[in-house]
């Protein structure tokens, strides 16, 4: 298999514990694996950039511009900031739930992330997932980063099997919160599968 995966939110979105996962779930399976993050003003609610090749195919671990078969985007504004890297034909999973900058709340531009949406709508393959809606049952949005794994499985977008990447969750999530992953992981995985998206 070769796959370029591009991962992309905010500081404390999780989107490093996602690509980790992804990264030892195509290890675990035999596949060569490169991976390295673009982690910014993080810890200020900054841009977080994954990049994850699996493959022979791989050289280095940063994916050229229009290469990326899949983007995983936590936040609309993200992904339209690293919408270059995707492939003509590749797939968008993005949450439809924005994160507003602190610019937003000095200004107060009406940033609600529907126009990044639209615009996505317009460029690419793209499912769009409500992450309130979907990690509701969790009680935290923060249960996205295993959901919209989930949601690339069932889609069968993502190039690995649910337990492969089950497996992992349960190694590297702490154990309370391991039961509250793998439902989120699950119910990703019904979005995916009933959008149809191959």
């Amino acid at each position: 298999m070769n796959k370029d995966i591009l991962i992309c939110g905010v500081g404390g979105q999780g989107t490093v514990l996602a690509s980790k996962l992804i990264a030892s779930a195509a290890t675990a399976c035999g596949e060569t694996v490169h991976s390295a993050e673009t982690i910014g003003m993080a810890q200020r609610g900054g841009s977080v950039t994954s990049h994850v090749r699996i493959g022979e195919d791989a050289f280095s671990p940063l994916i050229p511009s229009g290469s990326a078969d899949l983007i995983l985007a936590f936040e609309p504004a993200e992904v339209v900031r690293n919408l270059r890297y995707l492939k003509t034909d590749g797939l968008v999973l993005v949450s439809s739930v924005p994160v507003k900058p602190t610019t937003e709340s000095l200004n107060d531009t009406g940033y609600d992330g529907t126009e990044m949406l639209t615009y996505l709508q317009s460029k690419c393959r793209c499912l769009i997932i409500d992450a309130r809606s979907l990690c509701a049952p969790f009680g935290s949005t923060r249960y996205f980063n295993v959901a919209i794994l989930g949601a690339a499985v069932g889609a069968g977008a993502l190039g690995l099997a649910a337990e492969a990447v089950l497996q992992e969750i349960q190694k590297k999530v702490p154990a309370k919160f391991v039961d509250n992953n793998i439902a989120a992981f699950r119910a990703g995985m019904q979005i995916g599968g009933a959008n149809g998206i191959k």
